[in-house]
């Protein structure tokens, strides 16, 4: 019997399903905005009738004023946050509207953030740090993967370390969330790759974590299962309807258990990718998972043969062991099925900077819910692995 006490924390409102965008002005009424700052990226902007001009209609029929920040890098920055920022405060804006995945929502926390605390943003870096109140965000969700529309996390990289850094805090939530999976329809199968397998990452290390719990474990269990009945569909027709909507709804319970459960070495060691060559989020977690989980398959075998099945693997007859050993095959399988590359040297890592990467791994905010705990030497040896 567990003898400790849980939260369980996710935005105050949260839309999803087929033309959810339509909300997003009348929410921001609700909320007492009158001038939003629009954050998302190039890219999303110069689409046509896109989720930016989509937003920006919905925004103005409800009577709010808008200005663009479309300044968002992937992987944002500090600069990003600092650039932002500027915006802010020179068009006296009061609310956030973030449209995008996982770079919009977290360049426009961490505007909240900056906009709200003196400092450094890194000197916030670690759990409940943040001592003042954001302005509201409105999170207007674009790919099926990162989740960020619904979780505490602010990931940005420090441009003079190139060290990803997590501010982790209640006061990250944004107040709405908007998961339209029309937003999502056409996106490059690449992109829908990455997304997806990141999702995957979210729920798997959801699961095993030190701190999941019956609740977060309903969320991630039912993410695994609609991620491997759907993800291969998606990434082949990006048109199809019914894999974008179920896709969104697993990127939106894998947020809700992590956001809860937390992560693990998966992460901890993708953000040091990020940072240090800037790789794709998603592509990081894809190349590490299998590694990664067969590290930590002996802290839990249960539960990761419990994954197997989750994934539409034939346990029956298996030992746990074996079965669990399923788990990393069915991983590996999606992962190469969809086009992810299989090894970190062929994205340009360099075994030189293993040791300092499984350094800092050890010190990301995600290392502590591990269900194994390691040491430097374990953590270069999966980079290793890996490459």
């Amino acid at each position: 019997m567990s003898y400790r006490m849980f939260d369980y924390l996710v935005p105050n409102v949260n839309f999803f399903g087929p033309n959810a965008i339509s909300v997003v002005g009348e929410r921001c009424k609700l909320l007492g905005g009158k001038k939003a700052l629009l954050v998302t990226d190039k890219g999303l902007r110069a689409i046509k009738d896109g989720a930016v001009d989509k937003t920006l209609t919905h925004l103005r029929e409800a009577g709010i004023d808008v200005v663009v920040f479309d300044g968002v890098e992937p992987n944002p920055k500090d600069t990003n946050v600092r650039d932002g920022l500027e915006v802010f405060r020179k068009e006296h804006c009061d609310i956030i509207v973030t449209v995008g995945g996982g770079s919009p929502h977290d360049c426009g926390k961490g505007i909240g953030i900056a906009a709200t605390h003196e400092g450094d943003l890194y000197s916030y870096a670690g759990i409940e740090t943040l001592t003042n109140p954001l302005p509201p965000i409105v999170a207007v969700n674009t790919t099926a993967g990162t989740a960020s529309e619904v979780t505490r996390h602010c990931v940005l990289t420090n441009t003079k370390t190139k060290v990803k850094f997590v501010i982790v805090s209640w006061r990250n939530l944004p107040s709405v969330s908007i998961n339209d999976p029309l937003l999502m329809l056409g996106k490059p199968a690449p992109l829908t790759a990455a997304t997806g397998m990141d999702a995957l990452t979210h729920a798997v290390e959801a699961y095993i974590s030190k701190d999941a719990n019956p609740v977060t474990d309903a969320a991630a269990i039912q993410a695994i299962r609609l991620i491997a009945r759907n993800l291969r569909q998606a990434v082949a027709l990006g048109s199809n309807l019914k894999a974008r909507e179920n896709m969104a709804y697993a990127s939106l319970l894998a947020g809700m258990a992590f956001n809860n459960a937390n992560l693990g070495y998966v992460h901890a060691m993708a953000h040091q990718l990020g940072g240090l060559y800037d790789m794709p989020h998603g592509v990081a977690n894809a190349v590490l998972l299998p590694h990664v989980a067969r590290y930590n398959l002996i802290a839990n075998p249960e539960k990761f043969a419990d994954i197997a099945e989750f994934m539409g693997e034939n346990t029956d007859g298996l030992s746990t062991m074996d079965a669990a050993e399923l788990a990393i095959h069915a991983i590996a399988r999606l992962s190469a099925d969809i086009g992810i590359p299989q090894h970190l040297r062929d994205l340009g890592v360099k075994e030189a900077d293993f040791p300092y990467m499984a350094e800092m791994a050890l010190k990301d905010g995600n290392a502590f819910s591990n269900p194994r705990k390691g040491n430097e030497k374990e953590i270069a040896e999966i980079f290793r692995q890996a490459f």
